[in-house]
């Protein structure tokens, strides 16, 4: 698959309800950035969002897994979409 701005943010909605469904890994978010619930309510509307949670997904093989199996993608998909969101230079590939 090839991404797009608009199809890596897509993923990384459904990387949030990912997390948002395991209550472990909702505290694990908030320690990781050191937020409290009420500051993931307004990172929600941050352009930074989709980029921090595939980051926070990407920190763990286990969770990156699990995340592609429920989703049906392949587990480098992952890892693709956030270097689409955070642009050129990102993850060591910069554009042609």
């Amino acid at each position: 698959m090839t991404w797009t701005q608009d199809s890596a943010r897509d993923l990384a909605v459904e990387a949030l309800g990912f997390i948002a469904a395991d209550p472990e890994m909702v505290q694990a978010l908030l320690a990781n950035a050191g937020l409290r619930p009420e500051d993931l309510r307004h990172l929600a509307t941050s352009p930074d969002l989709g980029q921090f949670v595939l980051d926070f997904i990407l920190e763990d093989d286990r969770r990156v897994l699990d995340f592609a199996a429920s989703t049906g993608i392949r587990p480098e998909a992952v890892m693709a979409a956030r270097t689409v969101l955070a642009g050129p230079g990102s993850a060591g590939w910069s554009a042609d």
